[in-house]
């Protein structure tokens, strides 16, 4: 008799909900990392709604404003596309849901290989990119060779390595896996979250070519690329003018000898962890023989004065190939 009393109880309540209602606009949006819709709500009992969403690495909820009554969430796409469903819950009213569809933006405005979705185009993510880009990687000249990623075995392993880990989200759980002395309050790019992308964590191409959607599967893209693919697929020419470097930016070279003819380093700029107002670079030597190599910083000073003029980035130097930029910094049409 108690629980019959119970369950009529419940169903009265149930009765005595009254409904949210909702307003997305629009309902379909372009899963650039960019896009975005207005979730309008209003409410017919006091209090602040609870929004969740349901194949969130498709989008996020930026911000909530509003009052008792009528509330605002600013919903921002991600970079994968499909179908996201938006909940909407408040003490005492009844739950009420909206749909919202991504769709893959599949251009490549530049024409070079790479797909506008995973361009940068916000100058705070590209910020963010190169200081985490530049903090990742000169973080590992301070570890032991033990403490590194066992990844890291030459000058495209270490620039792959800083590449994808500076598009995470650098949140508590990452910076547990990090295995790094110390985590800067660096705000991440608004834009990712590695490795939930269109093309997973194959985040680097391989072959020449503008893109197109076939790229997606047919191998084109990897999570693996020498220093020749970083050079000749992923970034573009800069200058042969090293004044012309900003931090994050490459350094490639191609050199007669040796079992490897490409060659990278990474541009610091001036020192995130050790600042003393002079400019690095930051590269692997590669394994040589019974030697696995090991992580270099030198100065600009150092490195043009490099006892092998083979290795020194100046535009009299036919070996050095210039300062090279990644295509993802380079915007494109918006």
């Amino acid at each position: 008799m108690v629980s019959a009393k119970l369950h009529s109880s419940t169903k009265s309540a149930r009765r005595d909900l009254e409904p949210l209602s909702l307003r997305l606009d629009p309902d379909r949006i372009v899963a650039d990392g960019y896009d975005g819709a207005v979730l309008s709500i209003q409410t017919p009992a006091p209090g602040k709604p609870e929004i969740s969403i349901s194949g969130s690495r498709g989008a996020r909820i930026e911000k909530i404003s509003g009052s008792e009554g009528n509330w605002t969430a600013r919903i921002r796409a991600g970079i994968v596309s499909g179908p996201v469903s938006i909940r909407v819950t408040l003490p005492r009213a009844t739950a009420a849901s909206a749909q919202l569809e991504l769709t893959l933006d599949v251009r490549d405005s530049i024409e070079d290989g790479t797909p506008d979705f995973l361009r940068l185009q916000d100058d705070h993510d590209q910020q963010a990119f190169r200081r985490w880009f530049t903090y990742l990687a000169e973080a590992q000249y301070y570890q032991s060779p033990a403490a590194r990623p066992p990844e890291i075995i030459d000058c495209a392993a270490l620039i792959r390595y800083a590449y994808r880990e500076a598009l995470a989200a650098h949140d508590g759980t990452w910076g547990a896996s990090a295995r790094l002395p110390l985590v800067p309050a660096f705000d991440s790019s608004a834009k990712y979250q590695y490795p939930f992308t269109p093309l997973g964590p194959a985040l680097f191409r391989t072959k020449p070519g503008s893109f197109r959607v076939a790229d997606l599967g047919d191998g084109t893209f990897l999570q693996f690329a020498d220093a020749h693919s970083l050079w000749r697929y992923n970034s573009h020419a800069v200058s042969r003018d090293l004044s012309r470097a900003l931090p994050g930016d490459l350094l490639f070279f191609r050199q007669r000898s040796g079992r490897e003819p490409f060659h990278s380093m990474i541009y610091l700029g001036a020192s995130q962890i050790q600042p003393d107002g002079r400019r690095y670079v930051l590269y692997h030597t590669g394994p040589g023989g019974d030697d696995p190599g090991d992580i270099k910083r030198l100065t600009i000073e150092e490195l043009l004065q490099f006892p092998q003029p083979e290795w020194r980035p100046l535009a009299s130097n036919p070996a050095f190939l210039g300062v090279a930029r990644w295509n993802i910094l380079r915007k494109g049409s918006a």
